[in-house]
């Protein structure tokens, strides 16, 4: 008997790096996600093989049960490695998937290429999580880190607002329609980027005048929910990125790489790779594709709604 699990992939629209700090964020479940299939086995090991969105395999290995229960520390990271850190602590929040069970052939399918970055960790803990019925927020603070809000989007249908209190996620369901989604598009960079990476170097620079930022961001993504027009959409994603570049001390993505764009471009999540989000009146295909970005996804084909 298969049982099948499936998780939400995200974009982060306000908030970054600073939802780490209780600061408030706005983000958007994709309709893009990960299955995670589970068959009864043999043997005290999981047979875990990993699909990519293309049907090719990007990760299979045998992980043994004495492995998942005592994980042996591997230098440096590797695929595997990071699997046994989520599984062992699985492990310790439910004993009995390993203590009253044989085996299972383990099957997780991307419904969209691993390279975008929408979450292919998130959902996979997010899954884990409903596979074994344990709390995933823990799962992820335990094993992967972050703040959340991806294991949030991972676990809801629609737009959110996720903050942290005392540690503790907070969730709450928004509304969002904009009457200009047409205008809106995620383009992606080429590149993925390391979020365990980007969340470090952040927490290694962050700046004392960090109450003063939240305070800002948290007004400018209400700016953002609320906006009725794509211009007033415009400046408040304009606002939100001049604020995130002097916290992070770098130049925005615009400046970067698209200075002479007539519309606004906002890096989504860590800055430096994965999707961008663009608003124009106007079609961006040639544009972005004659600096090399062919990847050019319309709201309502990226956005769960």
């Amino acid at each position: 008997m298969k049982e099948t699990f499936y998780s939400n992939g995200k974009l982060l629209i306000t908030g970054e790096y600073l939802v780490l700090d209780g600061a408030t964020a706005f983000a958007l479940p994709t309709k893009f996600g990960q299955n995670l299939i589970v068959e009864k086995n043999t043997n005290h090991e999981i047979h875990w093989k990993s699909f990519d969105a293309d049907g090719t395999i990007w990760f299979e290995d045998r992980i043994l049960f004495s492995e998942i229960i005592n994980p042996e520390l591997q230098a440096p990271e590797t695929i595997k490695s990071t699997l046994l850190s989520i599984l062992h602590e699985a492990y310790v929040l439910n004993p009995s998937f390993i203590t009253d069970e044989s085996g299972y052939i383990i099957t997780t399918q991307l419904s969209f290429p691993k390279k975008w970055g929408l979450g292919t960790s998130s959902t996979l803990i997010n899954n884990i999580a409903q596979w074994l019925q344990i709390d995933a927020f823990t799962l992820l603070n335990n094993s992967f880190g972050g703040s959340g809000y991806d294991i949030a989007c991972a676990q809801n249908n629609s737009p959110i607002l996720y903050h942290l209190e005392k540690g503790k996620p907070i969730v709450e369901k928004a509304t969002f329609k904009p009457d200009f989604s047409q205008h809106i598009y995620f383009v992606y960079l080429n590149k993925k980027q390391s979020s365990k990476t980007a969340i470090a170097n952040y927490q290694t620079n962050k700046t004392n005048s960090l109450n003063k930022s939240i305070d800002a961001i948290n007004k400018i993504t209400l700016e953002v929910l609320h906006a009725n027009s794509l211009h007033s959409f415009a400046q408040a994603i304009e606002k939100h990125e001049t604020k995130m570049s002097i916290v992070l001390e770098t130049t925005t993505v615009k400046e970067a790489l698209f200075s002479d764009f007539n519309g606004e471009v906002k890096s989504l999540g860590a800055w430096g790779g994965d999707f961008v989000m663009v608003l124009s009146e106007s079609d961006i295909t040639s544009y972005f594709s004659s600096k090399g970005f062919d990847t050019i996804i319309p709201y309502s084909d990226m956005i769960l709604s």
